[in-house]
């Protein structure tokens, strides 16, 4: 009987069908699970800073109530960014289109000089510059909507908090049976809070250093962009470039094309210096993820859970990785999602073991 469910567990037809159950289960409660998931995720980071609160012996209570408190500041503190934005945008919209005006009929002159023979009519006509500026009001909007999605999430999290003391006791009481299952658990958990703790502070770079570089630059709602390049530079290979597509668009109406210029620079010179120097000294060996699965990683988890899928691709892959790395039948698709240094390894390992054998007959 054993070696029955032995044998249907490890049927890769088996293992298929369970995949795509639990996709369709994920794609199907996408509303429901995308908030668990985000204050699973944001209460495992905020764990740490509750041990080290309660090592400094400040009772659990406290602990979780000053880190509660400190993360409610900092979404208020990104509401009110927004709101103001949302706000300055509507009171500012006219000049804007204005500017936007002036940009097209120069685009109109520009290409009327190079023999193209088109009316600025319908240029216009082509180019509605109330439409466009409609857009980005709507964008505003969504980033808003987003930012009031996160009351349900701090609820779920407030929860979690409160959970964290029994959910270690009963860690405790599950080693008493399964070592494995604890450690298990354990590089889950580190796992995902060494990769979000980092990229929290990585993200808070980029989004300082593009505050103080477009404020010197002057491009409007520069803090806004800011709070753009720190939240998209989660999502991994096309966050930066999306963050920056909204201020390029800004610099170029409120300062023309030298101002979107320096912007484009600006923002090329920092995601350079932050991905290609800081970033790989911070994050250590990296994610254990090659590059390919990453990019897949974000269009799959984006697909299944939308713009929170895409925030939380990596990590949410990461978990996958250590899963399948548990169970012999599926340890190998976890070597695809790996990089090649951990495949050179195992091939080095296994060779070692085989030169061991041959010694040792």
């Amino acid at each position: 009987m054993n070696n029955i469910n032995t044998r249907s567990s490890s049927n890769p037809a088996v293992v298929i069908a369970a995949f795509l159950i639990i996709i369709g289960v994920l794609m199907y409660a996408s509303s429901f699970v995308t908030p668990i998931l985000l204050a699973l995720f944001i209460t495992i980071i905020c764990a740490q800073p509750i041990k080290w609160l309660e090592n400094k012996k400040v009772p659990n209570g406290v602990a979780v109530l000053i880190v509660l408190l400190g993360i409610i500041l900092i979404l208020f503190g990104f509401g009110e960014i927004i709101g103001k934005s949302i706000s300055q945008f509507s009171d500012d919209s006219a000049f804007y289109a204005k500017r936007l005006n002036e940009i097209i009929a120069s685009i109109f002159a520009t290409l009327h000089g190079m023999g193209f023979d088109m009316s600025l009519e319908t240029l216009e006509s082509n180019i509605n510059t109330t439409r466009i500026m409609n857009y980005s009001a709507s964008f505003l909007s969504v980033i808003g909507s987003l930012m009031s999605n996160m009351l349900l999430v701090i609820f779920i999290m407030i929860f979690m908090l409160l959970e964290l003391t029994s959910f270690n006791l009963k860690i405790k009481a599950i080693s008493d049976t399964s070592v494995e299952t604890v450690n298990y658990i354990n590089r889950i958990n580190k796992s995902i809070r060494q990769y979000l703790g980092l990229m929290t502070i990585i993200s808070l770079l980029t989004g300082v250093l593009i505050y103080i570089v477009l404020t010197i630059i002057g491009v409007d709602y520069a803090i806004l962009w800011a709070l753009l390049a720190f939240l998209f530079n989660f999502i991994p290979n096309i966050g930066s470039i999306l963050a920056s597509i909204p201020a390029v668009l800004f610099a170029t109406i409120q300062l023309g094309f030298g101002g979107a210029l320096w912007t484009i620079s600006s923002y090329v010179a920092i995601n350079m210096i932050i991905g290609n120097v800081i970033q790989p000294q911070i994050m250590g060996k990296g994610l254990g993820l090659s590059t390919l699965v990453v990019f897949i990683s974000l269009i799959f988890w984006g697909f299944i859970l939308g713009t929170t899928g895409m925030f939380l691709s990596v990590p949410l892959t990461m978990v996958v990785k250590i899963i399948l790395e548990q169970n012999k039948s599926t340890k190998w698709i976890a070597i695809l999602l790996g990089t090649e240094q951990e495949a050179r390894d195992i091939v080095d390992r296994n060779k070692g073991i085989a030169n061991s054998s041959l010694n040792n007959s």
